[in-house]
Parts: structure tokens; sequence; C-alpha cells
């Protein structure tokens, strides 16, 4: 015997909260389905497998990605891609961060070799956290400075 489940398949779709392109029934037990009148009928039959719901489909964007990211490897990093300063790119603070960290590590390797003395270590550690060093060629000549001090 032929059953119109149409009715059933928009309830089920309304109680999932899924579209009716999305239901899909046993075959087998098709006459359970249409047997069911009562929401809780339709949620046992759910529970038990009878009804159920697939995926929607959609548009695989695995491929492009994987495509996009070999091409960006390779292009629009020349010098006319390049739009703002220097600080859109790379930020004033991450600028400052290395710098510092580089100038203090070689304070500290200059201190361990004994090439300067824990005076002057710190007298140009506390320049450098001012500000006042601009690069290491910089430091390289304050410590010449102070050493002749």
């Amino acid at each position: 015997m032929v059953v119109n489940i149409r009715k059933k398949r928009e309830l089920v779709a309304r109680i999932l909260g899924v579209g009716v392109n999305r239901v899909r029934f046993e075959p087998d037990k098709l006459e359970d389905v249409a047997d069911s009148i009562t929401r809780d009928n339709i949620r046992s039959l759910v529970k038990s497998g009878a009804i159920w719901t697939v995926k929607p489909k959609g548009t695989s964007r695995g491929r492009a990605e994987e495509k996009r990211s070999v091409w960006k490897k390779m292009h629009g990093k020349g010098q006319g891609s390049k739009k703002g300063k220097k600080t859109a790119r790379v930020g004033k603070k991450e600028v400052y961060v290395v710098r510092v960290r580089s100038m203090r590590y070689h304070l500290r390797v200059m201190k361990e070799r004994k090439d300067i003395t824990n005076e002057i270590y710190w007298n140009l550690y506390k320049q450098v956290n001012g500000g006042h060093v601009r690069s290491l060629a910089h430091l390289r000549d304050l410590v010449k400075e102070a050493k002749t001090r």
C-alpha cells in the first residue's frame, strides 16, 4: 500500500528545525511513519532511527583555498603591492621590542666577556630603555665612548 507522507515530512521538518528536503525515512518503516500522529510518536521514530536528516550540500572551498595559498606564497609581495607605511605592515611596538631585546642581549654578552664594567652596563642599559640608543651601531659607539672616559 502506497502511503502519502508529505504532511509527515513537513511535521518532521518543523520538529527537527530543518528543511523538508533534508528529511529521510527508512523505507521498511514507512507504515510506522504513516501511523504516527503526535509529535511524540515522531520523536520516538527519530530516536529509533526510522527518521533522520541529511547534511545540507554546499560547494567545497577546499581545493580553491589550497590553490590560493600556493599562489599567495609567490605573488603580491613586491614593492608595488605594498600599501601604506612600513609601520602598517610591522607595528612600531614590534620594531621597538626587537631592537631593545637585541641591544640588551649585546650588552649582556659584553658584560659577561668583561668588555664593559657593571657601571657602564647599567648606564647603557638605562639609555637603551629610555630610547636614547638608535641602533646596535650606535650602541657600539656609545660603548667605545664609555670605555675611553
